[in-house]
């Protein structure tokens, strides 16, 4: 699962961030912590979707909450601002739309090499080089198109939700005429996060890194879809788009869970089932996971609304504030969280999560090395520095520039 300041419209943090929109940053910084709760338990488990096997007691519980609101759930949010994201960036270019489509690829060029090294040093389940991929091609064939032509997301997501509700109905059918069984959650095992050693963990990451790559490609579409809010502006001014805002917060997110029901029940070890209603449960699963993706974007943002009116002294804008600044050092803090992991979880280091795997351990790792990044953030933005990976990624998009040139990446 995964990370991502990759399409963020960062700037140096010299100061404070009065006309920027709070929503992105926002999203960015809370979402990493249910990236962290997903990548964690990948590593402890050594396979996907890293839940608990043979959950017991309060495992059923922490079974059921990650495969509701999180597996599959939480990295849409990030594809849905990296679509964002890339709008952002071309209209503040300035430069015409040779030159914005300049910067955009080579930037996006550039996050598929840091993608390639991440999966390559650390972790197989990179998202990094795919959504470098995605902006490339988002690039060339998306980005200068007219009104008319975006419009044409809104009726391809129409048509996957016709989709999802036919592989509802599907299961249902399916279960009203089970006999039961016993199957229960298969995760599917990496090699790579199960390796005893670091360099055949390595090799195992090159050979796993491909496939995974190739299976994130097709989430362009909810970038289409981040690039159709931002044409709209729709974080920029939420007040003006509550009611759409609301909306799609209200209709996505019943996708997302209702859709994931089944197959949280199951991880929770509640039903009885046979392993091809196990099968239709994933298969639901992971195609109304994407709807996760505008259904988080848009309830941050209406949160955002009531945070942006909190006194930025309470306790609650400082929150706010620790977190954003998370938001826009999201490549940092998630290539942090993959660092974490390894020295850790894997059995290669400590091997904290023990040889069986503790979801409670994944889940306490992650909730900490989420804080810790949210700490360190705002330490950084308290002395106006931008993360160590935005800076990296910044100097190789755009090269050096004098000292009181703003890099606007």
């Amino acid at each position: 699962m995964t990370t991502i300041e990759i399409a963020s419209s960062a700037r140096d943090s010299r100061h404070a961030h009065p006309g920027r929109a709070l929503t992105p940053d926002l999203a960015r910084g809370a979402m990493l912590l249910f990236i962290a709760l997903a990548n964690s338990a990948n590593v402890v488990f050594a396979s996907q979707p890293g839940l608990d096997p043979t959950p017991a007691g309060a495992g059923r519980i922490l079974n059921f909450l990650l495969a509701a609101f999180v597996d599959s759930r939480a990295y849409p949010v990030f594809a849905v601002m990296f679509g964002y994201g890339l709008v952002q960036l071309a209209r503040r270019r300035g430069g015409g739309v040779g030159d914005a489509r300049r910067v955009l690829l080579r930037r996006n060029g550039w996050l598929v090499g840091f993608g390639l090294v991440h999966a390559a040093l650390l972790y197989f389940g990179d998202f990094l080089a795919a959504y470098g991929i995605v902006g490339i091609i988002a690039t060339l064939l998306l980005l200068n198109r007219g009104d008319r032509f975006h419009r044409a997301v809104l009726w391809v997501w129409g048509a996957q939700l016709v989709y999802v509700i036919v592989l509802a109905a599907l299961l249902v059918a399916r279960l009203a005429a089970d006999t039961g069984g016993h199957a229960v959650l298969q995760n599917s095992p990496n090699p790579s996060l199960a390796a005893p050693t670091y360099l055949q963990s390595a090799v195992e990451r090159l050979a796993e890194w491909p496939v995974h790559t190739a299976t994130v490609i097709p989430f362009i579409i909810v970038v289409w879809l981040g690039m159709w809010a931002a044409r709209r502006r729709l974080l920029e001014d939420p007040a003006q788009h509550r009611s759409l805002l609301a909306w799609t917060a209200a209709v996505c997110l019943t996708v997302t869970v209702a859709g994931g029901l089944p197959y949280a029940l199951l991880s929770a070890g509640v039903l009885d089932v046979s392993p091809a209603a196990v099968e239709q449960m994933a298969i639901l699963h992971a195609v109304s996971g994407g709807y996760g993706g505008p259904g988080y974007v848009a309830l941050i943002a209406l949160v955002g609304m009531w945070l942006s009116t909190r006194d930025a002294a309470s306790p609650v804008g400082r929150a706010t504030a620790a977190v954003s600044a998370l938001g826009r050092r999201s490549l940092s803090g998630y290539l942090f969280q993959s660092v974490v992991w390894a020295v850790l979880l894997a059995p290669w280091g400590m091997a904290l999560g023990g040889p069986a795997g503790d979801a409670f351990v994944a889940a306490g790792i992650a909730v900490l090395t989420w804080a810790a990044s949210v700490a360190a953030a705002s330490w950084l933005e308290e002395r106006g520095m931008a993360g160590p990976a935005e800076r990296v990624l910044r100097r190789l998009t755009y090269g050096r520039r004098p000292a009181n040139h703003t890099a606007r990446s």
